[in-house]
Parts: structure tokens; C-alpha cells; sequence
């Protein structure tokens, strides 16, 4: 590597902006090192025409955010990748790993944007094409039209303002890192409408052994880490990816234990399960395998099946 850590991404202006957060303090903390970017065009980014991430993810061969990236990585065309996490699987490519969590960790909350969700007319049209948010919208209002969309974030904004759709929901965190909040929205609650495991929060992924990798050990933030991690876990438990509506939040509260709560949803928003538990911080996996544990309990593997179904 010499002096050199090749820092691999996606095109759009959001993927360059979180490379641009993650690098300025870590090119302070190394100023001998150059750093330098190199963009890696994925499926989902490629093909627009597809209306769901999951096809895209299929024919992939893996993830439709994700799998060109770690390719790059593994064959030692980059030496980091910095993702959003959100789009990561919850296993990483064999002779990677991710890296402690970088902090702070941006708003992990959705955000309805054109209106807020009481000011929605019935029959409202609205926009997204993750699964989850679509399953949560219509378990807070069956009467909503829901239309797949896909896109950057300022493209999917437009959808509002040209009529054709009364409303949108993105990431905060997409939002704010690009400073495109409409000035009409709504910020959902968490604790009714749980974001993505690891939404708004960034992954820093090396090759194992490798000299980025011992370079970037110390790096990270492990209280926001200890939080996404249990998302994650959870997520795995369920055997869950982006294309199916299982919403996690975890934070730490002033007393330093950690929480998480979650929910999974079938996709009419009829039916909706969820849990929540606490524990000490430097356990998240176990508190994450306890709270899938007790969504299984209630019946999310049968919501889970449903879906999964070809």
C-alpha cells in the first residue's frame, strides 16, 4: 500500500459526499497518507429500469448496492470501501471485514416528504420502492396508494413537486448530507415507523490483514457501532435483507444501556410485530439475537415465509 489507501465508492453525489465526511478527519488524523477515490458503478445504479431492488439484487448475484464494491475490494483494485450501510448485507464478502462503526451517526430516521402524514388526502399517492416503508406506511394508513420508485435522491424528490405523486419517503440522513430537506415533510418517528438497521450510518469495509486495515484499526465510534450492530444482528437472526420490512433502532440511553426495538410487517401493513429489549452496550449481538428471538416468538417467521414466497 505504501503510502497510498485507494478509497472505493459509489457515483452519486450522496455516496461522494459520505466518502468526504468519513476522509476529513481521517486525513487529518494521517496526514502522511494520500488518500485516494475511485468509483464503483453497481447494479442498482446501472439498471433503472427494474422496478424492484430485489430483481436488481438477483441478477446481481448478491446485493444491488454492494457487490461490484466488495469485488473491487477483495481483487485489490481498492483498498476501502465506505457504504452506506443500510445497502450492506449483514454478511460481508469471506477475507473482508467492516471496520468499528464511524460516529456521530447521521439521522437514522424516514422523512415523508410533500406533506405530512395526517395531511395526506385519502387515496394519497405515495413513493418508494423499499419494502419495508411501504409495509409500514400502509399499516399507519391502509387507504395509501403506494408507487415504486427508484432513483437519486434529488429524482425521487421531483416526483413531488411535477404532480405526479403527493408525496415521497427518504432517509434523513440522505436528506440532510446533501441539504435537500423540502421545507414541507414530516420526520417519522422511530418508534413507530423504525428505520433500516444501520440507516444513517456509514460501513468502512477492508481486507482482512491488510495494511488499510491495521492502519484504520483505531478508527470508529463504538457506541454508534454497538447500536448498528444490534440492528444488524437482529437482521441476521431473521435472515432478513433490504428487500424485506423489518425496521430495527437501537440507541444508548443517558443510563448506558443499550435498546433496540423493532418491527416486521407484511407488505398490506395488516399484520405487524414488534419487541424491544436492553443490555449492556458491549454485548450487541446477544441483545440483537434476543429481540429477533422474541419477533419470531410472535409470529414474524410467517410474515417472513409470506414474502419470500416466489
Amino acid at each position: 500500500m505504501g503510502d497510498v489507501v485507494r478509497i472505493g465508492s459509489r457515483a452519486s453525489k450522496l455516496a461522494r459526499t459520505q466518502v468526504t465526511e468519513w476522509l476529513a478527519p481521517i486525513a487529518e488524523q494521517f496526514p502522511g497518507v494520500t488518500f485516494k477515490r475511485e468509483i464503483v458503478l453497481e447494479g442498482g445504479d446501472q439498471d433503472r429500469v427494474t422496478p424492484t431492488l430485489a430483481e436488481v439484487a438477483k441478477a446481481a448475484g448478491g446485493s444491488a448496492f454492494s457487490t461490484n464494491q466488495e469485488a473491487a475490494l477483495v481483487t485489490g483494485r481498492v483498498d476501502v470501501i465506505v457504504h452506506s450501510l443500510k445497502d450492506l448485507p449483514t454478511s460481508v464478502h469471506e477475507g473482508t471485514l467492516l471496520l468499528t462503526t464511524p460516529g456521530p451517526r447521521e439521522d437514522l430516521r424516514d422523512v415523508l416528504c410533500g406533506s405530512t402524514l395526517r395531511g395526506l388526502p385519502r387515496g394519497a399517492r405515495v413513493g418508494t420502492g423499499a419494502p419495508r416503508r411501504v409495509a409500514q406506511l400502509l399499516a399507519l394508513r391502509p387507504d395509501l396508494d403506494i408507487v415504486p420508485i427508484r432513483g437519486n435522491v434529488p429524482g425521487r424528490l421531483a416526483r413531488t413537486t411535477k404532480g405526479a405523486l403527493d408525496a415521497v419517503v427518504l432517509a434523513a440522513a440522505g436528506l440532510n448530507r446533501l441539504g435537500l430537506t423540502p421545507e414541507v415533510h414530516e420526520v417519522l418517528d422511530p418508534a413507530v415507523f423504525p428505520p433500516s438497521p444501520g440507516q444513517g450510518a456509514l460501513g468502512i469495509q477492508v481486507r482482512v490483514d491488510s495494511p488499510a486495515a491495521e492502519l484504520l484499526a483505531q478508527t470508529g465510534d463504538l457506541r454508534v457501532d454497538a447500536c448498528v450492530r444490534a440492528e444488524r444482528a437482529l437482521l441476521a437472526e431473521l435472515h432478513g435483507g433490504c428487500s424485506v420490512p423489518v425496521g430495527a433502532w437501537g440507541r444508548i440511553g443517558p443510563d448506558g444501556l443499550l435498546r433496540l426495538s423493532a418491527a416486521v410487517t407484511s407488505l398490506d401493513g395488516a399484520q405487524q410485530v414488534t419487541a424491544a429489549g436492553e443490555g449492556p452496550f458491549d454485548t450487541p449481538e446477544k441483545l440483537g439475537s434476543c429481540v429477533a428471538a422474541d419477533l419470531l416468538a410472535q409470529g414474524a417467521d410467517n410474515i417472513l415465509a409470506g414474502i419470500r414466497k416466489p
